[in-house]
C-alpha cells in the first residue's frame, strides 16, 4: 500500500499537451505586456529602469515555465521549493512599488502556468485600473529655497518670505557665521504655493533679490522620482 501511494505521489503529473503549454505562454506574454506598459507609465522619470521592466516580463514567463513543469506533482514541487530556497536574491529595490510589481508578475505566472486565465486576466485588469486611477494623483513637488545673505538681513528676509508666501514657507535650516557676517537660510515651500505667490507678486527671484544684502538665491526642486 505504501509503495503504491509513493509511486502515485511521484508519478502524478499534469496532462499538459504542447498546445496547452503554448497557450499558457501566450497568455503570460499578453498579460506581462500589460505589466510592462503599466510599469512604464507609472515610472516616468529618472527612477525608471528598462532592464527591470524587461525582467518583469521574464519573471512572468519563468514562473509560467516552473508551474508547467510542476503540474500536480507534489514531490517535484517540494524539490523545487528546496532548490529555490538556496538562491538568495540581493537586488536592490529603488522604489517601493517595484516589490508590488514583482509579486504581480509572479502571481500572473502562477495563474497562467495552471491555465487559470480568468483570474490572471481579471486580476491584472483590476490592478491596472487601480494604477491608472491613482497614477493621476501626483504628489505636490517640494522646493527648497537656499538664501545666502549678510547676517544683519536674517530678520528682514524672514519677514519678506512670510509676506510673499503668507506664512506657508517653512524655515528648515538657518546658519549664521558671526565672524564673516554671513548667514544662510533654507526654506521649504510647495510648488502650488510658489505659483500662487508668483501669480500675485511676480517673479520670486526678483522679489527676494531686491533686498539689500542678498548674495545668492538657489532653488532646488524635489519630488519622489528624484529623491528615492
Amino acid at each position: 500500500m505504501k509503495e503504491y501511494l509513493y509511486e502515485g505521489l511521484l508519478n502524478t503529473t499534469g496532462s499538459l499537451t504542447l498546445g496547452d503549454v503554448l497557450i499558457n505562454f501566450a497568455a503570460a506574454c499578453i498579460i506581462s505586456f500589460l505589466i510592462y506598459t503599466s510599469y512604464r507609465l507609472a515610472h516616468i522619470g529618472t527612477v525608471y529602469s528598462k532592464k527591470f521592466n524587461v525582467s518583469l516580463v521574464m519573471l512572468t514567463l519563468i514562473t509560467t515555465l516552473v508551474m508547467n513543469v510542476i503540474g500536480n506533482n507534489i514531490a517535484l514541487s517540494l524539490g523545487m521549493v528546496g532548490a529555490l530556497s538556496i538562491v538568495r536574491f540581493r537586488t536592490a529595490i529603488k522604489d517601493s512599488r517595484d516589490t508590488a510589481y514583482i509579486f504581480w508578475a509572479i502571481a500572473v505566472g502562477i495563474c497562467c502556468g495552471v491555465s487559470d486565465y480568468l483570474i490572471a486576466g481579471v486580476g491584472t485588469f483590476v490592478i491596472f485600473m487601480f494604477l491608472v486611477i491613482f497614477g493621476v494623483v501626483k504628489d505636490n513637488e517640494r522646493i527648497m529655497v537656499v538664501l545666502k545673505m549678510s547676517s544683519d538681513m536674517v530678520d528682514k528676509v524672514d519677514n519678506r518670505m512670510i509676506s510673499l508666501f503668507e506664512g506657508k514657507a517653512i524655515l528648515r535650516v538657518q546658519n549664521t557665521l558671526l565672524q564673516e557676517k554671513q548667514a544662510e537660510a533654507i526654506y521649504e515651500i510647495s510648488n502650488t504655493i510658489l505659483k500662487k505667490s508668483e501669480n500675485k507678486n511676480g517673479s520670486f527671484i526678483k522679489a527676494i533679490s531686491d533686498l539689500e544684502g542678498i548674495q545668492s538665491v538657489s532653488m532646488v526642486r524635489q519630488d519622489e522620482e528624484v529623491n528615492q
